[in-house]
C-alpha cells in the first residue's frame, strides 16, 4: 500500500512538472527547414493571473519573411511593417520589406480556455541550425501584462525560464526539393490562390474578394461553383472569420434601376450547371469586416451546402471584385 502511495505521488508530481513546462506561450510545431513555408501556430494555455486575454502580440524575427496572419473572429488584426536587414528572393523579386509584427488586439480570451493565434511566412537565409525566437506579448484587462521573451543560453533547457520565447529550430535546407511541411504548405497556398476544391460533385474556384478602402467595413466578393452531379444543390452560407457575418445577395435590373436583395433561402445550383457568383449578380457581401481587406490577402471562408455539405476555401483579394476565371 505504501509502495502504491509511494508511486501515484511520484506520477502526480511528475503529470504536474510537465503541465507546468506546457503552460507557456508555443508553437504548435517548432522545427522547420530553412526555405520552407512554415505555418506558426502560436499556443496561449493561459491568461495573466486569472484575467482575461485581450491583446496577442508577435515580434518576428529576422528570416522569417513575407508574413501573412490569420483573422480571428472577435479580434481586431494589426499588421506592422517595416525593412528587413536584408533582402530576400519571392519567385525571382528581391523583397527588402515586410511585416515586423503581428498584433491581434481588442479580444477576449478567458483564463479558463485556450486558443491559438496562426501567422504564416516562409523561413529563409539560414545555412546551418538556428533557433528563432518569437517574443510574445499577452495584455490582459487594464493592466495585466506576461511578456514571452526569454531566451535560454547555450546549453540551458527553456523549462528552467520563466517566461520562455517561443521557438523554432530552423535546420538546413534539404537538398533535392522541399520537405513534406513545405509541400503541404504550398498545396495550401494553392488552395488560396484559386485551385479548385471538391465538395461532394460540387467544384469551388476563381474565389476573389474586392479590396477595401481603408476604415471600410463592407465587401464583396465571389467564386465559381460547377456541379458534375445529377441532383441540384444549394449554397445555404457562408462564414468567415474576416467578418461579422457573410450575407448571400443578387443585384437585378428593376425598371432600369439596380437593386441588390438578400438571398435569404440561399442560391441553387443546378445539376449539370456552372453559377457565378460576381459583382453585378450572385455575390458575397462581408459585413462587419474586422480589417478592410487588402490587395494579395487571403481570406478564409467556409462554405454549407444543402447536400454538399460543408467546405473551406480561401479567397484572394484583388483590385477587382467578384469570381475570377479558372484556368
Amino acid at each position: 500500500m505504501r509502495q502504491t502511495r509511494t508511486t501515484l505521488l511520484a506520477l502526480a508530481f511528475s503529470l504536474g512538472a510537465a503541465a507546468s513546462a506546457q503552460a507557456h506561450a508555443s508553437f504548435e510545431t517548432d522545427e522547420a527547414a530553412s526555405e520552407s513555408s512554415f505555418k506558426a501556430v502560436l499556443q496561449i494555455p493561459h491568461g495573466c493571473d486569472g484575467e482575461a486575454t485581450t491583446e496577442v502580440q508577435v515580434k518576428l524575427p529576422e528570416g522569417f519573411v513575407f508574413a501573412k496572419p490569420q483573422p480571428k473572429a472577435g479580434w481586431e488584426l494589426e499588421i506592422i511593417k517595416g525593412d528587413y536587414q536584408k533582402s530576400y528572393d519571392n519567385h525571382g523579386t528581391a523583397v527588402t520589406s515586410g511585416p515586423l509584427e503581428i498584433r491581434w488586439k481588442n479580444g477576449n480570451l478567458s483564463d479558463d480556455y485556450y486558443d491559438t493565434f496562426v501567422i504564416s511566412g516562409k523561413i529563409s537565409g539560414f545555412e546551418q541550425e538556428t533557433q528563432l525566437a518569437f517574443p510574445v506579448t499577452q495584455l490582459c484587462g487594464t493592466s495585466g501584462k506576461v511578456v514571452w521573451d526569454e531566451i535560454p543560453a547555450e546549453g540551458q533547457s527553456a523549462h528552467s525560464l520563466e517566461h520562455p520565447a517561443p521557438t523554432v529550430t530552423v535546420t538546413p535546407a534539404k537538398a533535392g526539393g522541399h520537405d513534406h511541411d513545405d509541400m503541404a504548405a504550398m498545396a495550401g497556398m494553392a488552395t488560396a490562390y484559386g485551385v479548385p476544391v471538391k465538395a461532394g460533385s460540387l467544384e469551388i474556384s476563381g474565389g476573389a474578394v474586392k479590396a477595401m478602402l481603408p476604415g471600410a467595413k463592407v465587401g464583396g466578393g465571389g467564386f465559381i461553383i460547377k456541379n458534375d452531379g445529377s441532383e441540384d444543390d444549394t449554397l445555404l452560407s457562408v462564414e468567415s472569420p474576416a467578418a461579422g457575418r457573410v450575407e448571400l445577395h443578387e443585384m437585378t435590373m428593376q425598371n432600369d434601376v439596380m437593386k441588390m436583395r438578400k438571398l435569404e433561402e440561399g442560391i441553387a445550383i443546378p445539376a449539370g450547371e456552372t453559377v457565378t457568383l460576381q459583382s453585378g449578380g450572385l455575390h458575397l457581401m462581408f459585413m462587419e469586416v474586422k480589417t478592410p481587406f487588402a490587395e494579395g490577402d487571403n481570406i478564409p471562408v467556409t462554405l454549407t451546402f444543402e447536400k454538399a455539405g460543408k467546405v473551406d476555401y480561401v479567397l484572394q483579394a484583388g483590385k477587382a471584385g467578384g469570381a475570377r476565371k479558372h484556368k
